[in-house]
């Protein structure tokens, strides 16, 4: 098993080298539509063919993938920051604070969240800028994802509410939101970086289901959502098998991403 989770490890840095390098490994500019050979296949100068329009598939599995590679954990720090701010703080503090917190957080777990993502990107406007869509994906993901976070940071912060160290330092006179700082975060990091890694393929998902209902990223900046949503209009891939390649990495990386986090050390 170890042998498994290393060989995961290392699928994972090299797609994220990859993406990293997409400026040095792609052949052409994502944009860049070759227009004398749109849907064409594989070949020297197009390694995984052209799409409808006659862009470099290659270039924009590369950028793509770097797209939602980086917006993925940006958006698991924003809802593990938000999830500390309120289920950090409400264990700490206890009583009408914890059950108000609580209470706001199963009102958001008992709304389906990847309907309500759909429904606030959809009352969003739609032509955006692709970079502003990137923002404004990357915003919505880390803001509607922390309920889930925000339930377990509070049980822990309640665990060390009254720990004895919690205890011995209140009688020495520290108080508020300097003990928490000081002595309850400090002891919740295992816990934190817990939560930001699980939600990392949560938002790598979510995003793919965006960009598939044409409400992620958008054009002509590819993502792994506006690639998946190219086969919408495939019929057959049985001689075309280069275009599953999107698809094949999403599954890859993600299931990389469960093998490595079912490993004890990443908790630790």
């Amino acid at each position: 098993m170890r042998r498994v989770r290393q060989f995961a490890w290392l699928l994972l840095a090299l797609v994220v080298l990859a993406s990293l390098g997409a400026g040095l490994w792609a052949p052409a500019d994502y944009a860049l539509q070759f227009r004398e050979t749109p849907n064409s296949p594989p070949s020297h100068q197009h390694l995984l063919g052209t799409d409808e329009l006659g862009r470099d598939r290659f270039s924009r599995v590369l950028y793509g993938t770097r797209v939602s590679l980086l917006m993925a954990p940006a958006a698991a720090l924003l809802s593990t920051l938000l999830a500390t701010l309120v289920g950090g703080v409400a264990g700490y503090l206890g009583g009408w604070w914890e059950r108000a917190a609580m209470a706001a957080t199963d009102l958001f777990l008992s709304m389906p969240w990847l309907f309500l993502l759909l429904a606030v990107r959809a009352m969003l406007p739609l032509n955006v800028s692709p970079m502003t869509s990137v923002g404004v994906t990357f915003l919505l993901l880390g803001l509607l994802g922390w309920a889930a976070s925000a339930r377990v940071l509070c049980a822990g912060a309640r665990g060390l509410r009254n720990a004895d160290f919690v205890l011995q330092a209140r009688a020495s006179g520290l108080r508020g939101m300097r003990l928490l700082a000081l002595h309850v975060m400090p002891n919740l990091k295992p816990v934190l970086a817990a939560q930001f890694w699980i939600s990392i393929p949560v938002f790598i998902i979510s995003e793919a289901n965006l960009g598939i209902l044409g409400l992620g990223v958008a054009e002509p900046l590819p993502s792994w959502g506006s690639l998946l949503r190219e086969m919408e209009s495939f019929t057959s891939f049985g001689f075309e098998a280069w275009k599953l390649v999107p698809l094949v990495l999403l599954v890859v990386v993600v299931s990389s991403f469960q093998i490595v986090l079912s490993h004890d050390e990443v908790y630790a």
